[in-house]
């Protein structure tokens, strides 16, 4: 059994904000033994799992950010599509394999034909981390094998199931927690998300149980496709991380296992 795992979560723009919560680990001394993530959750953590730096994931997602928001959405290179998630994945992980990450990863999608949420460990890479990162009704499900993948949020935005039996204490972070906004201030894209994210609410808290560590950095106000503000959302996690600072650090040392 390995020692330590980190799930994380999906949401958008909000997934910097696990850059934080990585960085405030490495500086405990903490670095996973195995990985599991959704959507933006797997493409950090398929990152990091590369062996880049969280600091150096954040720049690197910042250069490759429109100011834009509409651009990041709608444009064909855009960050937010396809086209510009695979430009990043190929300029960042020089393998199209599961199997040449320095930490295992564990990547959860969702198989729009069969409804099943299904997790991959093994094999190609690319695909299946820009179908667990295809928003439904904004991008088309990408074709793999015989799936054809979506976000894997709206199954499991939280999967902790796939790794629990592998390792002795899970860290999940979260980064959509819910909060009481008042509709008249909600836009379009604002109600369509927190509609996701009520629909899935009940799934992400049965699972959170299954946490040893729990975390969801407070980041209202902020939205899936809003960019820009990377670098609050990234001290948002890493908050999060030093409010349990002193339970981690018994992670670490052996004597308070």
């Amino acid at each position: 059994m390995l020692g330590i795992g980190v799930v994380l979560s999906g949401g958008g723009a909000r997934g910097i904000a696990h850059l934080g919560v990585l960085q405030g680990l490495d500086e405990i001394g903490i670095r996973p033994d195995i990985l599991s993530g959704v959507s933006a959750g797997a493409l950090i953590g398929a990152l990091y799992a590369a062996g880049h730096s969280p600091e150096h994931i954040l720049e690197m997602v910042k250069t490759h950010t429109s100011t834009s928001l509409v651009r990041m959405i709608l444009s064909p290179s855009g960050l937010f599509t396809p086209a510009g998630l695979g430009k990043l994945l190929k300029e960042s992980i020089p393998h199209d394999s599961f199997d040449q990450l320095q930490i295992p990863l564990y990547v959860t999608a969702t198989d729009i034909g069969s409804g099943e949420s299904v997790t991959f460990s093994e094999g190609q890479l690319y695909p299946v981390l820009i179908g667990s990162s295809s928003v439904p009704g904004l991008f088309t499900p990408v074709k793999f094998g015989q799936r054809y993948l979506v976000d894997g949020g709206v199954r499991d935005n939280l999967p902790v199931d796939c790794i629990r039996d592998k390792c002795r204490k899970i860290l999940g972070s979260h980064v959509n927690k819910l909060y009481h906004d008042h509709p008249e201030q909600l836009g379009r894209f604002q109600v369509l998300e927190k509609s996701f994210h009520l629909a899935v609410a009940n799934t992400v808290a049965a699972h959170a149980l299954q946490c040893d560590i729990f975390l969801e950095p407070e980041l209202q106000g902020h939205q899936m496709f809003d960019m820009r503000h990377a670098d609050q959302l990234f001290k948002a996690g890493y908050d999060a991380v030093l409010k349990q600072k002193e339970l981690l650090k018994t992670w670490v040392d052996p004597r308070k296992k």
